[in-house]
């Protein structure tokens, strides 16, 4: 893990960089999180890990371990599902309201995510790709103008990126979900809602079939 300087979002880095490490398989299922080896390699207090720790005990990344502490979640796959049946919900609305009142900010800021995003899988970085995705989404979220997208999908983006890390870590050819971005960043653009809010959807289920069957396949081989 990387020192991090103080700032005001610590509690935010600390999550993320523990949750790098778990997407990244650094911090398999069922590793031990001691809350002060964290904060040493981090470079910081032991309050914001405590913090960022609750956090992700309480996004069932984290659960009880043995006797006591904490320790990395095994993935349920009926979790994973409900958590992408829900997001295609949520993301199908996000692209709609973006398509019907953001197409120019769309076009002005799009493009270069997906180049970002085309870079990453070509680098076959798990964190750069999962970066770049998050990125896309993230754009479109902030887009949509509804101020209860952004927060109503954090919790959820913490199990998608251990998801995500899962699957990358094992393929041998990452399935590149970029041309289907740019579709949908085209319909954003074109002022389409119905259709954004139709891609959106069918691209959260597709990528919830095929991290299903990709995570399923791992288990069969174990």
């Amino acid at each position: 893990m990387k020192t991090l300087k103080a700032q005001p979002r610590l509690v935010e880095q600390v999550h993320q960089a523990i949750l790098s490490e778990i997407a990244e398989g650094r911090l398999p299922p069922g590793s031990r999180v001691i809350q002060e080896q964290i904060a040493q390699e981090l470079g910081v207090s032991r309050q914001p890990v405590q913090q960022a720790l609750a956090l992700l005990r309480k996004q069932a990344v984290l659960c009880d371990a043995p006797g006591r502490g904490l320790q990395v979640a095994e993935l349920d796959l009926e979790h994973v599902r409900n958590l992408y049946d829900l997001r295609a919900v949520i993301e199908g609305l996000a692209f709609r309201k973006a398509a019907e009142r953001s197409g120019a900010a769309a076009a002005a800021r799009g493009q270069e995510l997906l180049r970002a995003g085309r870079k990453a899988v070509a680098s076959g970085s798990v964190r750069a790709m999962i970066e770049a995705d998050m990125a896309f989404h993230e754009l479109i979220y902030a887009l949509s103008g509804n101020p209860l997208v952004v927060p109503g999908m954090q919790a959820h983006w913490a199990n998608t990126q251990r998801v995500m890390g899962e699957v990358l870590m094992r393929d041998d050819k990452p399935r590149d979900i970029w041309n289907e971005h740019e579709a949908l960043l085209q319909a954003v653009i074109d002022g389409d809602g119905e259709r954004a809010e139709m891609l959106a959807r069918r691209h959260i289920d597709a990528a919830a079939d095929f991290m299903i069957e990709s995570l399923k396949a791992r288990d069969r081989a174990l």
